[in-house]
């Protein structure tokens, strides 16, 4: 079955930085757009960023253009994201979800602190 378990979270002081993982499995990686979602306490989702599957090719959220960055790798069947210059208001759970538009499977997520 899809599984997409995230990993990397943790506390980090604001201006740091910090970068999640992935890991798919139990689909045909390379052929799906994955994308990077968060849910702050006591908010609706986020949706932050998107990468396709052959082309990689990627759009991200105005809250976070210019601080965060999609990536995946192919081999290895993982999507990362790049967090720099983070903020409290960054401080959420941030999900892995597979899907263009419509997001099918999402993993549980991983917490994401920014607090000094």
């Amino acid at each position: 079955q899809v599984q997409l378990v995230e990993s990397g979270g943790g506390l980090v002081q604001p201006g740091g930085s910090l970068r999640l993982t992935c890991a798919a499995s139990g689909f045909v990686f390379n052929s799906r757009t994955l994308n990077w979602v968060r849910q702050a306490p006591g908010k609706g989702l986020e949706w932050l960023s998107s990468i396709s599957g052959n082309s990689g090719t990627t759009t991200i959220a105005d809250s976070v253009k210019g601080r965060f960055t999609i990536s995946r790798d192919n081999s290895k069947n993982t999507v990362f994201l790049q967090m720099n210059s983070l903020k409290p208001e960054d401080t959420a759970v941030y999900y892995c979800a597979r899907g263009l538009g419509a997001l099918d499977s999402w993993g549980k997520g991983t917490l994401v602190t920014v607090s000094s």
